[in-house]
């Protein structure tokens, strides 16, 4: 068991960052977000909004989302159950005895005739022409040949998403930020300058060609970046950030 309100408050400090800029980045509204570090959760409409804002907020954070939900989910979930009305089905006590042994005789007779089709399979099964069991073709049917097993196909796992969070809290720094590689959907070209707010990406992996990135508070999965000076082309990961080939 964990606080899931402290939890979220100091993720947000480590990555200095204020509500207006999350609410902007992750649709949510400021007061929402500060009732989930309160945990004030009784403030927010529904418990479905709470467990769709905790797992935003918290993967936004570069946290395990799901993980706050279940813990949300042992600590006030089960009050949940306890409100909805249970479902009885009722059956009418109308139904005539005539029409139960109607439905009784219906259900014989289909048995009888699963028995009988059953017989015949056996039947044909043991008195093969070569000996070679084989199944009769049943009426309406045609002979299909036995169908080859589906190929198989490998999935390829596909690399995990991060979130990187850039600000410029020395100075302005240039940038270009594209997906993938150098030749990827371009993301951002600028200068982003002292001051402003700071931007958020989620990806898989990015190119950045950083102008003066010891400018700037890079912040990785929640966790701040050093080291990162020199400016040139980088490969952002999951794993890290690294000069590209």
């Amino acid at each position: 068991m964990f606080e899931i309100g402290n939890s979220l408050r100091e993720a947000r400090f480590r990555q200095q960052l204020e509500f207006g800029e999350l609410e902007q980045a992750t649709k949510i509204r400021s007061r929402y977000l500060r009732a989930l570090e309160e945990e004030s959760f009784d403030t927010l409409p529904a418990q479905t909004y709470v467990k769709g804002f905790l797992r935003t907020y918290a993967d936004y954070l570069g946290l395990d989302g799901q993980l706050y939900v279940d813990e949300y989910n042992s600590r006030f979930g089960a009050g949940e159950e306890e409100h909805r009305e249970p479902v009885v089905a009722r059956r009418t006590s109308s139904v005539r005895p005539q029409h139960r042994r109607l439905e009784n005789g219906g259900v014989l007779f289909a048995l009888a005739g699963i028995g009988a089709l059953f017989a015949l399979v056996i039947a044909a099964w043991k008195f093969s022409d070569n000996g070679t069991p084989r199944i009769p073709n049943l009426p309406g049917t045609t002979p299909t040949s036995t169908p080859a097993a589906p190929t198989q196909t490998k999935k390829v796992a596909q690399p995990l998403k991060f979130h990187l969070y850039l600000k410029a809290t020395h100075g302005n720094s240039w940038m270009n930020v594209r997906g993938w590689s150098s030749n990827g959907r371009p993301r951002f070209t600028g200068t982003l300058e002292l001051g402003q707010p700071g931007m958020p990406f989620s990806a898989r992996q990015l190119w950045i060609n950083f102008g003066n990135p010891g400018n700037l508070s890079i912040v990785l999965n929640g966790k701040l970046v050093t080291g990162i000076t020199s400016s040139g082309s980088y490969i952002v990961t999951r794993r890290g950030i690294t000069p590209a080939a």
